[in-house]
């Protein structure tokens, strides 16, 4: 933690003396940063206060803790990028576990070189979001307070290469990528294999943006090897100033087991209805079903594996520009008794969840 501090105050330091020497000229660097305290709740009462291990935001029960925290500097000129982000909290924790060292506390470190002179073509590299799913890890961005199940079980970040086209009218975005894994800073030791993926976004209108994400590739070492292919697959529909739709579904297959020619498949769809009465104030209520019968991705060793549906609401207080304050009750009904309690498993899981987020 000591180490994230003082590479935050050598970018604070670095933008400082920028600034000091660019004066009366156009500044490439900037900082920017973002904490998200929370209390959860969940009824469950699970012993360890832990909850369940397919959860990797506000995973902590009873107890007021920080999801997220960064600090980011930011580099933009009109023909290099590079972003770099140290970040600490919960959902670093169980999120980064199977990285090594100080890679768990990057949260963003690449760089990009535009090759074209008149379209606007990128190649970047290094370490950046995930060109999966309509949510991020960064709450205050997202339609709800916690993230759906897909969101939690597939990839927030990874680590790679890209080469991104986006139209002059910017209403089509084409990307292409060769990636460490399946959310993956480190390759798996004894994987000799990239992973690949792409995405095609379509925004025609400032109200309308539909998204299809493709993966495919191998998170297994080579003695082991299961290929998987996932689709994502995403609208965002703003239906008029006060009242927003997100529709989603996610498949994947992979291999039962190394050259079969068997899949197992997992998919999930979701909806989000989010409805803003004024600038203060929103609400948004969630539907989603994530069905993983052999587990591949979520393993519960039941008789139907994990067949969960779910429903939350949350309330949103905008403070001000940066700060804004959520409340959400979220409950889960499996088909199995998937989750612990203190008297031992059930087919539900409720939770109520506060934060505060800062964005700045």
């Amino acid at each position: 933690m000591k180490k994230i501090f003082v590479c935050a105050a050598i970018m604070f330091g670095i933008t400082a003396m920028a600034q000091d020497s660019t004066k009366g000229q156009s500044n490439p660097l900037s900082v920017s940063g973002y904490v998200e305290a929370y209390y959860s709740y969940d009824f469950n009462k699970p012993v360890d206060n832990n909850r369940p291990s397919f959860v990797y935001s506000y995973n902590r029960h009873n107890e007021f803790n920080v999801n997220l925290a960064f600090v980011k500097g930011n580099y933009n000129t009109e023909k290099v990028r590079a972003n770099i982000a140290l970040a600490a909290g919960t959902y670093v924790n169980a999120n980064y576990a199977a990285e090594p060292g100080v890679l768990k506390n990057i949260y963003e470190a690449n760089v990009g070189v535009k090759i074209s002179k008149k379209d606007n073509l990128w190649v970047d590299a290094g370490i950046f979001a995930s060109h999966i799913g309509f949510e991020s890890a960064i709450g205050k961005d997202c339609g709800t307070l916690t993230r759906c199940i897909v969101a939690d079980n597939t990839p927030y970040f990874e680590s790679g290469a890209k080469i991104t086209y986006t139209t002059k009218d910017g209403k089509w975005l084409l990307s292409a990528l060769a990636l460490n894994g399946w959310q993956r800073i480190q390759r798996v030791p004894g994987n000799s294999l990239m992973s690949w993926g792409t995405q095609v976004t379509f925004t025609p209108s400032g109200k309308v943006t539909i998204n299809y994400s493709t993966f495919l590739g191998t998170d297994k070492p080579d003695s082991a090897r299961l290929r998987r292919f996932y689709h994502n697959l995403y609208g965002i529909f703003q239906l008029n100033d006060k009242i927003g739709l997100t529709l989603g579904f996610d498949i994947g297959r992979e291999q039962v087991s190394k050259g079969s020619s068997n899949k197992n498949t997992v998919y999930s769809p979701v909806f989000i209805l989010r409805f803003t009465p004024d600038n203060k104030w929103a609400i948004a209520v969630r539907g989603e079903y994530y069905s993983d019968e052999n587990g591949l991705i979520i393993s519960t060793g039941t008789a139907n594996g994990f067949k969960t549906y779910g429903g939350s609401v949350n309330f949103d207080r905008n403070i001000n520009g940066n700060l804004l304050w959520r409340t959400e009750l979220r409950t889960l009904h499996s088909k199995d008794a998937v989750f612990t309690n203190a008297k031992g498993v059930t087919d539900r899981n409720s939770v109520v969840t506060t934060s505060l987020a800062l964005k700045f």
